[in-house]
């Protein structure tokens, strides 16, 4: 392992990562590379944007793939497997859970303000991420 890199680091940092990850593949990329090339130096810029290249030529979504990809990188079959799906767990457990609220509780004042706040809030962290993409560039 010359990357030095543990697994338990990677599993932990793809965790994050997937918790941190929402709002789609813009908001998704501009948090991997923040996390994996600006504070982790797991990944040079370089590389990152030469995967990320290939990722938007395969069919399917980029962001999952370019997860997996480092994952496979720094821990081959098991580090692929572990941060693709790391990165897609916290989305569906809680859309899952979003879902269940708003069709048991739609109708509810409270519950249909929450989600409209969540739309923007959503909204603010795509902007965001569209803001420092083209910032680097």
């Amino acid at each position: 392992m010359s990357h030095g890199v543990s697994f338990r680091e990677a599993t932990r940092t793809f965790a994050r990562i997937g918790l941190e990850s929402f709002g789609g593949p813009a908001g998704q990329i501009a948090v991997m590379h923040r996390v994996l090339v600006e504070e982790k130096r797991w990944i040079g810029e370089e590389r990152f944007l030469h995967a990320l290249n290939y990722c938007m030529l395969l069919p399917g979504p980029e962001a999952t793939q370019l997860v997996t990809y480092v994952g496979w990188l720094l821990h081959g079959t098991a580090g692929g497997l572990v941060a693709g799906a790391l990165f897609v767990l916290p989305g569906f457990v809680a859309l899952l859970a979003l879902s269940l609220v708003y069709a048991a509780w739609a109708a509810v004042p409270v519950i249909d303000a929450l989600f409209f706040g969540l739309k923007a809030a959503v909204l603010a962290v795509v902007v965001e991420a569209m803001i420092g993409s083209a910032a680097a560039r």
